[in-house]
């Protein structure tokens, strides 16, 4: 165990039309056993005792699963590794160590206030047309409908995006064809999302350039920095998907 003595830089701003800034927050004897997250709270602890408003960030499981902690650290989304801010530990940080700490940069990501910002934008790509069709009635065995193990771990590898948003901050158009390349394939692999897959695709392509999101340069940094490692290869999906669905609806 170490103790690091540390300097934070932090983006502060009270609300989305306030005007922010950058605040420098010293931290000692941060244990190196604690995840990011719980260096946070360390220093909201500290502010709070000292009648100073604490930092807003966005969490909820600290587990790697939601997507919710959303942060920018020293130039990355999510830090200096390729995992979630809450699976971060401060032992990938050297004592005396500057630590930036931003929001998403992203337009369409807007800031809430301070760390937080409203990923809605990703909610309503998925409504536009993530969904599937299913007969009611009795069900049908799992076992009577074939699906090839190398079609179901694809489509369960790209079921494993948690819509973070770590594709959009890394990406510099602010891209979010990651995020709907995976939502995309996870049902198009499927044999019970296949009868909407035409137009499902192009829903949430539509929202997805309503929602002010960049294009998609092929620079790879959203699959460098995805915390699932969800691969390029699925925005190559997502491409052939939305040319097929718009030569079947002579909308091109």
């Amino acid at each position: 165990m170490r103790l690091l003595n540390l300097t934070l830089k932090i983006w502060r701003q009270a609300n989305a039309q306030a005007k922010g800034k950058m605040e420098t927050y010293p931290l000692n004897d941060i244990n190196d056993e604690m995840s990011f997250l719980e260096m946070l709270d360390v220093l909201n602890e500290k502010l709070i005792t000292t009648n100073q408003e604490p930092v807003t960030f966005d969490h909820d499981c600290r587990e790697g699963i939601c997507g919710s902690c959303s942060l920018y650290i020293n130039g990355r989304p999510h830090g200096p590794s390729q995992t979630t801010t809450c699976q971060l530990h401060m032992r990938h940080f050297n004592d005396g160590e500057t630590i930036v700490i931003e929001p998403w940069r992203a337009n369409s990501f807007p800031v809430i206030k301070d760390l937080m910002v409203d990923r809605g934008a990703f909610d309503r790509i998925i409504q536009a047309g993530g969904f599937v069709s299913v007969n009611t009635g009795v069900n049908v065995d799992a076992n009577e409908i074939p699906i090839s193990k190398v079609i179901a771990d694809e489509a369960m590898d790209n079921a494993a995006c948690i819509a973070c948003g770590a594709c959009v901050a890394a990406c510099k158009n602010a891209s979010a064809m990651l995020f709907v390349s995976a939502k995309v394939s996870q049902l198009a692999l499927l044999p019970q999302g296949h009868s909407e897959h035409q137009e499902r695709v192009e829903k949430m392509v539509a929202q997805m350039d309503a929602e002010g999101f960049g294009s998609c340069t092929n620079t790879g940094a959203c699959a460098a920095e995805c915390p699932k490692e969800i691969p390029l290869a699925s925005i190559a999906r997502l491409n052939r998907e939305y040319l097929s669905a718009k030569i079947a609806s002579n909308n091109i």
